[in-house]
């Protein structure tokens, strides 16, 4: 391991500053990242690492801004994999990132909701069950960094959100915009981003046999056993069936599984054990009788590299520098426990949401990878034409803009924008865009954050 590069545990460990007897926020010696737990609730505790930026640029007229990632799941730790394996300073082998987001913007991980990662809660019925819920907390926690601190208030915060997380995103935006109109959070709210975001599940599921006709991964046969799923769900929906809706949404992953031959849900361009999200056992596919949160687990752990190395780093060096972390609290990739308490808003879409936020007149930033399935660019665009906001039918009727990355002259991806609406198209990229396309995602950041840092 590159000692030079190996989070500099032990400096790190002899800078550390302790607040109290029982330790609740810690800094690195030089400054530049913090990190500690906020009670939200009585026994239920979030925990949240912050990175200052090396990169920061001082502009009076244009404030250098803030990043909170949050991971998706329910139950996936953004601590781990947003942090190490698509946006931090450092990734798994715990290397420098080129591409990573402290380029345009200093950068706030948080496990959420608790009892994911670090996070945790003394009793499970602790545990959150609702995404309302969970924007509670992290408003809690949101007020308790901010407020104290008069450096980070200057300071415009974006949320970004990726997958379930979008969900998470959305809720948050408007429960900490309340909480600013109401004078209890000191921040500037600047903007939210949705990043292949599972905003409404009804959208996708329809999306999923069109799309995987259109790229040959089904045929007839398998488009209308989907189809069929789909509408199964669609009703359970109407009926407020929402456990159940959970349940068939799981028989339609099963039945896409089947019929592509076992395609990542997460590309379409590839098949499940190239990534190792499923394993060959005896005649089929150990996974097809598993849940969605397990083979999210294992393809958040199987981007880069394997199960076993990211949690003995999460639960070893990273643990160790750290210093606050619980004894008994085991860090996870995925949380089954977290996952399975949202069982009934699991399958609840949150465009609603978007629609108000919007209609505040909050930055909105939809980005999608053009190869994913489960969240697929054509379940968004769906969503998308569901918005109530009064600015819709002129920002359908835009142009889009073809992006580029640096000097390189191939298209990456496509923007259109009407007002506080953006839209991005990310190509080349699946599941995880920062993961599968670093640079135009660096650059998409630097866009919906507006940063004066010079373009990377």
């Amino acid at each position: 391991m590159d000692k030079q590069c190996a989070l500099i545990v032990t400096s790190l460990i002899l800078g550390l500053s302790f607040l109290a007897t029982t330790v609740t926020a810690l800094r690195s010696h030089d400054g530049l990242e913090e990190w500690g737990y906020v009670e939200v609730r009585p026994k239920a505790h979030l925990f949240w690492w912050l990175y200052r930026s090396p990169y920061r640029v001082e502009n009076p007229s244009k404030p250098w801004p803030i990043i909170l990632w949050l991971q998706g799941g329910p139950g996936a730790s953004g601590i781990g994999y947003g942090n190490f394996e698509e946006v931090g300073p450092l990734d798994v082998r715990l290397k420098p990132r080129n591409s990573t987001w402290l380029r345009k913007a200093d950068l706030l991980f948080v496990d959420n909701p608790v009892g994911t990662g670090y996070s945790y809660v003394e009793h499970t019925e602790l545990l959150v069950k609702t995404d309302k819920e969970a924007a509670t907390d992290l408003t809690t926690l949101l007020i308790k960094i901010f407020n104290k601190n008069k450096s980070l208030q200057k300071s415009p915060l974006y949320i970004v959100g990726e997958s379930y997380g979008g969900k998470f995103a959305a809720t948050l935006g408007l429960s900490a915009l309340k909480a600013i109109e109401a004078g209890k959070l000191f921040v500037k709210l600047g903007g939210v981003a949705l990043g292949n975001s599972w905003i409404s599940p009804e959208d996708f599921v329809f999306s999923w046999g069109p799309l995987l006709k259109d790229v040959s991964r089904l045929d007839d046969h398998g488009l209308r056993r989907s189809n069929r799923i789909a509408r199964k769900i669609k009703k359970q929906l109407e009926d407020g069936l929402f456990v159940n809706a959970t349940d068939s949404w799981r028989e339609l992953e099963a039945e896409i599984f089947s019929s592509s031959n076992y395609m990542d849900i997460y590309n379409f361009l590839l098949d499940s054990w190239e990534d190792g999200s499923v394993s060959l056992s005896g005649t089929g596919m150990s996974l097809l009788k598993g849940t969605g949160k397990k083979r999210y687990s294992k393809y958040l752990s199987s981007l880069r590299v394997g199960d076993e190395e990211i949690v003995r780093l999460l639960n070893g060096e990273i643990k160790e520098k750290l210093g606050i972390i619980p004894k008994n609290v085991t860090w996870q990739l995925q949380s089954d426990a977290v996952f399975d308490s949202f069982e009934v808003d699991f399958m609840k879409p949150r465009i609603d949401e978007v629609d108000q936020l919007l209609a505040k007149g909050v930055k909105v930033n939809v980005y999608n990878g053009q190869l994913d399935v489960i969240c697929a660019t054509k379940g968004v665009e769906a969503w998308l034409r569901k918005l109530k906001w009064e600015g819709l039918p002129n920002f359908l009727r835009k142009e889009r803009t073809p992006l580029y990355c640096g000097s390189n002259k191939k298209t990456k991806g496509f923007v259109k924008s009407y007002k506080n609406l953006r839209f991005y198209w990310i190509l080349g990229a699946g599941h995880m865009v920062p993961s599968d396309q670093p640079c135009m995602a660096l650059t998409m950041a630097g866009g919906f954050t507006d940063s004066p840092a010079a373009s990377s």
